[in-house]
């Protein structure tokens, strides 16, 4: 599987020249839009020439400016596909062994290639229970934001998992504010109700992060963390095993920033479960009535 080029930009970012690294930026800030004008149009958003354009293409590998948009349109393309368009570039019956690989070099690759810090500062921020925390994910990965608020709430206090309808979403804007911060989970074909939820929550000055996919999910442009997952398997549908990945290493590095604190809550958990558990009948009287 061709690996995509924005991984390519991310890990190369210390080989760049200053004006260089200023168009990647750019770039990677909208990806892969940004690309896909005209070079001053480029040139002008990230604050270089156009000759300094040319030069960051060319060190991509492109002989062209056309060739490297060319590039990005079959990126584009990977995006917006849906999984019945994806059925019919697939061989038929490769499931088993090499799916079972496909699954392993996904999660291997994600954390081969994530941007540098962005584990352990985001595990940071999210074991400051000082600021209201709130997880939302799409019509596939809201399943993951449920099961990483379900963990977070028992190491912290302040966790929300932003769920039900999505008029209802509107309501918690109301109290997200700059002392927030907001978790989003989104991967292709990228929710417009998510990017617009999370493009809210940052103008009311909220910290977002990201989990997203390889092709990088819009809300990039206003997140602060944003940490990317091979999805793309030999088959129609995108694999969430390396997203799943990504949130159980985010759980544990919250709980190991404050152990003290998490022992302490999971024991009062324990305390509360053992408290409320039902006694045993032993002499056939029921001792719940």
């Amino acid at each position: 599987m061709q690996r995509p080029l924005v991984e390519d930009i991310r890990d190369r970012l210390d080989e760049f020249t200053a004006k260089e690294r200023k168009a990647a930026h750019a770039l990677l800030a909208n990806y892969p839009l940004q690309g896909l004008g005209t070079v001053a149009q480029f040139a002008k958003e990230a604050g270089v020439s156009s000759p300094s354009i040319l030069r960051f293409v060319s060190r991509l590998g492109f002989d062209s400016f056309s060739d490297f948009q060319d590039c990005l349109r079959k990126e584009l393309a990977s995006q917006l596909n849906s999984p019945l368009a994806r059925s019919t570039e697939l061989a038929d019956g490769d499931v088993g062994d090499p799916f079972v690989s496909s699954l392993l070099d996904n999660v291997r690759e994600t954390f081969e290639h994530m941007p540098k810090g962005e584990l352990e500062g985001l595990s940071r921020l999210l074991a400051d229970d000082r600021k209201n925390l709130y997880l939302i994910g799409g019509r596939f990965t809201d399943s993951l934001a449920r099961y990483m608020a379900a963990h977070l709430r028992i190491v912290r206090a302040n966790v929300h998992h932003v769920s039900g309808q999505q008029a209802n979403w509107q309501d918690l804007l109301i109290s997200i504010g700059p002392k927030d911060v907001v978790l989003v989970f989104d991967i292709r074909r990228y929710q417009s109700e998510l990017i617009n939820f999370a493009d809210a929550a940052a103008d009311r000055g909220a910290t977002l992060a990201l989990i997203t996919d390889s092709w990088v999910s819009p809300i990039a442009r206003t997140a602060s963390f944003v940490l990317p997952a091979r999805v793309a398997v030999n088959t129609p549908w995108d694999s969430s095993l390396a997203l799943m990945a990504i949130a159980e290493v985010l759980i544990a590095g919250v709980t190991q920033q404050n152990p003290e604190r998490s022992r302490e809550r999971m024991q009062i958990l324990e305390d509360l479960r053992e408290t409320r558990a039902p006694r045993p009948d032993i002499t056939g009287k029921d001792y719940d009535r």
